[in-house]
């Protein structure tokens, strides 16, 4: 490494269970491992599986634990072997941060279901920091039109939305539980690519609801009220269980429902019929490095009207309160750097 990079660097952690705030510390700066890159983070999304983390719902692997996984960074140092990404190289970091590549998962293409994968921000230290270590291989290059602090809810609002989207398959209108940092997202794809978009927000949440319709979608209302005609599909975003067999009975026959968060209350019992006449209910784990090409490669060239708020790094636990209050129109970002 250069004389340039300092030997400590300030992070924002979870030091310990049952502690759900984050506290100010500092790590040692490390060289990057064969196939790493050192990356001197700019910006990170704060997703509510941060939340999730900070809640003892999802168990990091070790303690401290830094989180975040929408990571937009400079190559300050690259590690052997590495081709892709050179010094002074803006990337981005996802919520998959390494596969064992050779499980049957992995060989079929299906490297979000590897059983040995370790995840950015749980398995590892992630981006509420000023640095960052990520393997090459699953880092992406992101499109120039956008800046750090919108790039980084692409690295997982924008991933996961597009991979429950194309679960969708063709349908429309389509019904959005959930108008956060992904539900702004996958509305705007949706509606490039000719959809019809319900959108559904908290009950009540008239400022969600304003929000959702200025994005174009053709109606917006509380997840407690009927859609104007029956779903094709359903995309849950908010992690809530009971909307299960809510959006089951508003989804048509042959209809899907796709849960697109990585962790849900219990989904509460319901009757058969709501299930009958070949609806689907799915979800969505995590991510594949094909996924994020073809989105990536989407974006470059149909414009996302990203909305953020930003945050200081030291204004993390803020941040995180603002998720978890729902007062964030679009998506919370850290500026780190």
């Amino acid at each position: 490494m250069t004389a340039s990079l300092p030997a400590r660097y300030a992070a924002m952690a979870l030091v310990a269970p049952g502690d759900p705030r984050l506290h100010p510390i500092e790590r040692e700066l490390r060289a990057p491992g064969d196939g790493e890159l050192l990356l001197r983070v700019l910006a990170c999304g704060v997703c509510r599986t941060d939340l999730h983390i900070a809640d003892g719902d999802l168990q990091p692997a070790h303690w401290p634990l830094v989180p975040g996984h929408e990571i937009v960074g400079v190559v300050a140092a690259a590690g052997a072997g590495v081709t892709r990404f050179a010094p002074g190289q803006r990337v981005g970091v996802p919520w998959l941060h390494r596969t064992c590549g050779h499980c049957g998962f992995c060989l079929r293409g299906r490297e979000n279901l590897c059983e040995q994968a370790r995840f950015t921000g749980l398995s590892v230290d992630g981006g509420y920091a000023e640095f960052a270590i990520a393997r090459a291989d699953h880092c992406f290059a992101l499109p120039e039109r956008y800046d750090a602090e919108h790039a980084a809810p692409l690295l997982c609002a924008g991933l996961i939305g597009y991979r429950a989207l194309r679960m969708a398959g063709e349908a429309s209108p389509l019904g959005i539980y959930g108008f956060g940092a992904a539900g702004h997202l996958v509305a705007q794809v949706a509606l490039q690519q000719g959809r019809r978009v319900f959108a559904f927000t908290r009950p009540g949440d008239a400022s969600a609801q304003a929000f959702a319709r200025s994005l174009g979608v053709q109606w917006a209302g509380g997840s407690d009220e009927a859609p104007p005609q029956p779903l094709q599909a359903a995309l849950l975003f908010a992690p809530v269980g009971e909307l299960v067999p809510a959006a089951l009975a508003h989804t048509e026959a042959g209809g899907v429902v796709v849960c697109a968060g990585i962790h849900m209350s219990d989904i509460p019992r319901f009757s058969y019929r709501l299930l009958w006449r070949e609806r689907i209910l799915r979800s969505v784990a995590n991510l594949t490095r094909a996924d994020g090409d073809e989105f990536f490669a989407w974006v470059a060239s149909h414009p996302l009207a990203l909305h953020t708020e930003l945050f200081e790094l030291g204004d993390a636990n803020a941040a995180l309160a603002a998720v978890r209050a729902g007062r964030i129109d679009g998506a919370a970002v850290l500026r780190c750097s």
